[in-house]
């Protein structure tokens, strides 16, 4: 009996990811493999090399800012939009904080076993890479379209691997998992008006269209296998270009799961909240402003 953790993308919304290794951990919930996709991709690949360390990696996302991630540079972004480039932020600043995360590791040199999802740009196929340097599979992992360029592996262009599938349940089926365990970043569904920025409204339209995919996922699969959706935080306040409240997220991720395990963690249903549409929170959490 195989059991899987997959986690899913949503840009800094991954943060949530944390408390809720934190509390399955804890709990004794450890996986066999992981699978993970964009920021979940970045998130499994260091659980996989550090499954003891979720404190560490929850100092990580501490340390983060939006600029280690997405450095502004304004000549860069207006070639993109000219179309003399293919991308409006460098991927420099990404690069780097994975190479000093990961190292060099190879993903077949992880002490738990880790599948990155990406999607190749030219096909539209879905890609899972389970070899080959871990930072450039997740570099490819989370390339998002037009806002980092693609990244070129083995011959193909692959981007943001939730761009087809960002909670790749059908590849942890595929590769012999009988207990699932989804790790869903969710959605900012509390936001009182749109985010500020580009990049902030390109993340979240991304969240809401993944967030769809995996409710569809969820009902396809929950018969084959043992399904457990980890509920996502709901109302959820923050933008997933906003890197400022990686603390809270944690902590609420953490509280959730738990609480969540000790009723006995139901199987199969998705998010414990419906479509945005349904979410009219009267005082969101946290009362943050959208980025």
């Amino acid at each position: 009996m195989a059991t899987a953790f997959v986690l899913a993308g949503g840009g800094s919304l991954g943060a949530t990811e944390v408390g809720m290794l934190a509390a399955l951990t804890e709990a004794g919930v450890r996986p066999d493999f992981l699978v993970g996709t964009s920021v979940g991709a970045a998130n499994a690949a260091w659980f996989a090399l550090h499954p003891s360390e979720v404190d560490s990696l929850a100092s990580l996302w501490l340390s983060l800012r939006r600029r280690d991630v997405f450095p502004v540079r304004p000549l860069r972004g207006l070639l993109g939009l000219l179309g003399l480039r293919d991308h409006l932020v460098p991927p420099s600043g990404l690069r780097r904080l994975l190479e000093r995360s990961l190292g060099s590791v190879d993903l077949t040199g992880t002490e738990v076993p880790v599948h990155v999802g990406a999607t190749d740009v030219l096909s539209g196929e879905e890609v899972l890479l389970s070899s080959g340097n871990a930072v450039d599979a997740v570099l490819a992992s989370t390339a998002i379209p037009a806002v980092f360029p693609p990244v070129q592996l083995d011959g193909r262009y692959l981007v943001d691997g939730g761009t087809v599938n960002n909670a790749p349940v059908s590849h942890a089926v595929a590769l012999g998992a009988d207990h699932v365990w989804v790790l869903p970043t969710g959605y900012a569904c509390a936001l009182t008006s749109p985010p500020r920025s580009a990049l902030g409204i390109a993340l979240q339209a991304l969240t809401l269209l993944v967030n769809h995919r995996l409710t569809v996922d969820v009902e396809r699969y929950r018969d084959l296998v043992e399904l457990r959706v980890v509920p996502s935080l709901c109302p959820l306040w923050v933008s997933p270009a906003d890197f400022s409240h990686a603390r809270e997220l944690i902590d609420a991720a953490y509280a959730s799961t738990r609480d969540w395990l000790g009723v006995g963690c139901p199987a199969g249903g998705a998010h414990a909240c419906g479509p945005p549409g349904d979410l009219r929170p009267d005082e969101p959490a946290g009362g943050a402003a959208a980025q």
